[in-house]
């Protein structure tokens, strides 16, 4: 029998992890502000980037000495292909922040936002082709809306929703290449920013020798790119932490707050909406209703066993 204790318990985690998959995903629909501020202020996409790689290193350094994992990262760098894979997957990361941060300081955000309710998708769809993992008929519908809604789009962009996509296919190959590595979340996420942090390092260097780097120029200015540490680094670690502890229903409706937010914002700040490109986040949207819901049915069907 469960004492009352164990269930208040349970209980308070459970509360706890979902206000952290909450606060994760609130972060990163937020964050476009970040890029943009700094923006704002001169700063360009590929110095964003570099001081991103650089401080997080040391953030996710940080946090794999909380988690006490400083021997999982010895194994690992005695591990050559755990390495290789993990230089894989870092190049896909990299690519996924490089065109994210483009598209915001390009005006794309909605079109970035896109990206990202088509992801879920997209890692279904390769879960069941290269890990011949079983597709619902909830999947099957979600795929097929989401791929009427990319249509749209197309249709109302006048060319492939190339923005979307990209990130989409660079987050799912992440997806797939990590899924390789017998390794945490903090450990891999600490090899990745440490890989990055080399040429990070070195075109910051270059900025600043070049008189054209802007940490140092101002106060707010350097506080803001300081900050790309702990804004990449924190939403993983909430992330890690509540999806160890929250059904997979839960998790698969959390993950659309991120779109949903970085939607609102591109609407608020003018970024073009016709009545054809809310056509296409119409078919979207159900699709991510269609995809929560099988993921809310599943969750029904083990807990019943």
């Amino acid at each position: 029998m469960v004492s009352s204790s164990e269930t208040a318990s349970s209980s308070a985690d459970s509360k706890s992890a979902y206000i952290a998959g909450v606060a994760c995903y609130g972060l990163w629909g937020f964050l476009p502000l970040y890029f943009h501020l700094l923006h704002q202020m001169g700063v360009g996409s590929w110095e964003m980037i570099a001081h991103r790689t650089m401080w997080s290193v040391l953030w996710a350094g940080g946090l794999v000495l909380l988690s006490k994992q400083g021997g999982q990262v010895a194994a690992v760098l005695r591990q050559p292909r755990t390495l290789g894979v993990l230089l894989l997957s870092t190049v896909a990361i990299f690519s996924n922040w490089a065109i994210y941060i483009f598209a915001i300081n390009a005006g794309h955000l909605i079109e970035a936002s896109l990206g990202y309710y088509i992801n879920p998708l997209m890692n279904m769809a390769a879960g069941t082709l290269l890990f011949r993992e079983r597709m619902s008929i909830e999947g099957k519908v979600a795929i097929g809306l989401a791929a009427v809604g990319v249509a749209i789009q197309t249709l109302a962009l006048g060319h492939l929703p190339i923005v979307s996509l990209s990130l989409a296919l660079t987050f799912c190959l992440y997806a797939i290449l990590r899924k390789q590595v017998k390794a945490d979340a903090q450990t891999g996420l600490f090899i990745e920013c440490a890989y990055l942090s080399v040429p990070g390092l070195l075109y910051v260097w270059h900025l600043q020798a070049s008189g054209v780097g802007h940490f140092g120029a101002n106060a707010p200015v350097s506080l803001l790119l300081m900050l790309a540490g702990p804004a990449t680094v924190v939403p993983l670690a909430l992330f890690a932490w509540s999806a160890r502890r929250l059904p997979l229903s839960a998790v698969g409706f959390l993950q659309f707050i991120a779109p949903t937010i970085q939607f609102l914002l591109g609407v608020a700040l003018g970024e073009a909406f016709t009545p054809m490109r809310a056509a296409s986040f119409v078919f979207i949207w159900l699709g991510v209703a269609a995809f929560a819901y099988g993921a809310w049915k599943r969750t029904r069907v083990i807990a019943a066993v």
